[in-house]
C-alpha cells in the first residue's frame, strides 16, 4: 500500500492522482511562523511507500518544505519516497555562462537525489543534456512527456491544424504530436539576447516533406514546453501573421506567462491559449495527471 501526500498549493491534481491510482490521499499541513520559518506536520502512521506530489514553480520555499517532509517521513519508517514534480525547477542553469555562476541544475538535482528514491516530472526544461538522470543522478529520474495529452486535446479543437515550434528546442514535442496525426509542421529558429529579448525566424518548409508550407487560411497552433515571459511566442506570432492564417492558438506544457504575457498575446490576435495543469494557471485546459498515473502503475 502507498499513499499520496499533497500540499495546499497543488491540492486538486494531487487528489486526482490518488483517485486515479485508487490509493489514499493525505495533505501535509504547513504553518508559517512570523519570522518566515515553516512548521511541517505529516499524517501519522505512514505506509512504507509514500508519493509526494507537488509542482515546483516558485520553488525556493517549496524545496525546504519538501526536504523537511521527506526527512520526517523517513523518521516514521518510510522506506521508499517518490517525488512527483510535474514542473521541475532549476533545470535551465546547466552550465556556468559567466565566471562565478553556480550550476544550479546539478546542485538541486543532487539535493533531490539525496532525499528521494525516485523523481518523476513532465517535460523538464533541459538544454544541453538529453536525459534527466544527468541532472538528477539516479536511475529512477523519470522524464515523462505531455505530448499524448496535448495531442488528444488538439485533436478535439481542430481536425487539420498546422503546428509550429517557436524554436529548435520545441521540435521534439511538435514532431511527436504531428506524426501521430500526419499533421503538417514547421520549426522556427530563435536567437536570445536576454531574458526578455529574442528574435524568431520562421522558415515555413514543411518538416514532413520539405516542401514550402502555406499558413494562409489555416488554423495554426504554436506548440512549446514552457511559456515564461511570452517573448518567444510573441515573435513567432508576428512571423505567422504575415501569412494571414485563419487563426493562431498557443499550447504549452508549463504555463507561467509573467508580465501580462497573456494580455499581450491576446491583444495580438491569438485566439486560444492552452496549457496543462503541471502548473496551476488560468490557461489550464488539459491534464497530465493520467500520464503520471500510468507511469506509477507500471513501476
Amino acid at each position: 500500500m502507498a499513499i499520496i501526500l499533497g500540499f495546499d498549493d497543488y491540492l486538486h491534481p494531487a487528489q486526482q492522482l490518488a483517485t486515479s491510482l485508487s490509493i489514499p490521499f493525505k495533505q501535509v499541513e504547513l504553518h508559517q511562523f512570523p519570522d518566515g520559518e515553516t512548521k511541517v506536520t505529516l499524517p501519522i502512521k505512514l505506509p512504507k511507500h509514500v508519493i509526494i506530489c507537488r509542482t515546483l514553480n516558485q520553488p525556493n520555499a517549496k524545496l525546504i518544505e519538501l526536504i523537511i517532509t521527506a526527512s520526517a517521513a523517513r523518521a516514521q519508517g518510510v522506506e521508499h519516497i517518490t517525488l512527483v514534480a510535474p514542473y521541475l525547477c532549476y533545470m535551465r542553469q546547466d552550465i556556468a555562462f559567466n565566471a562565478g555562476e553556480a550550476i544550479s541544475q546539478k546542485i538541486i538535482g543532487k539535493l533531490l537525489d539525496d532525499y528521494f528514491d525516485r523523481v518523476i516530472t513532465i517535460d523538464p526544461h533541459l538544454h544541453r543534456i538529453h536525459n534527466l538522470s544527468e541532472a538528477v543522478p539516479s536511475n529512477q529520474a523519470i522524464a515523462l512527456h505531455a505530448s499524448s495529452a496535448m495531442s488528444a486535446f488538439i485533436q478535439q479543437q481542430s481536425s487539420q491544424p498546422v503546428l509550429i515550434g517557436p524554436d529548435e528546442e520545441s521540435e521534439q514535442w511538435v514532431k511527436a504530436i504531428a506524426k501521430l496525426h500526419q499533421w503538417h509542421y514547421a520549426i522556427a529558429t530563435k536567437e536570445r539576447f536576454g531574458d526578455k529579448s529574442v528574435s524568431v525566424t520562421l522558415a515555413t518548409n514543411d518538416k514532413e516533406n520539405t516542401k514550402e508550407l502555406s499558413l494562409t487560411n489555416r488554423d495554426v497552433i504554436i506548440v512549446d514546453d514552457i511559456a515564461s515571459t511570452g517573448k518567444t511566442l510573441e515573435q513567432a506570432v508576428k512571423q505567422i501573421q504575415q501569412q494571414a492564417p485563419a487563426s493562431i492558438s498557443i499550447i504549452v506544457t508549463h504555463a507561467f506567462f509573467v508580465d501580462s504575457a497573456i494580455t499581450r498575446l491576446t491583444n495580438m490576435g491569438v485566439a486560444n491559449i492552452w496549457s496543462s495543469d503541471s502548473v496551476l494557471h488560468s490557461s489550464n485546459a488539459f491534464s497530465i495527471v493520467d500520464t503520471i498515473a500510468e507511469q506509477l502503475r507500471i513501476t
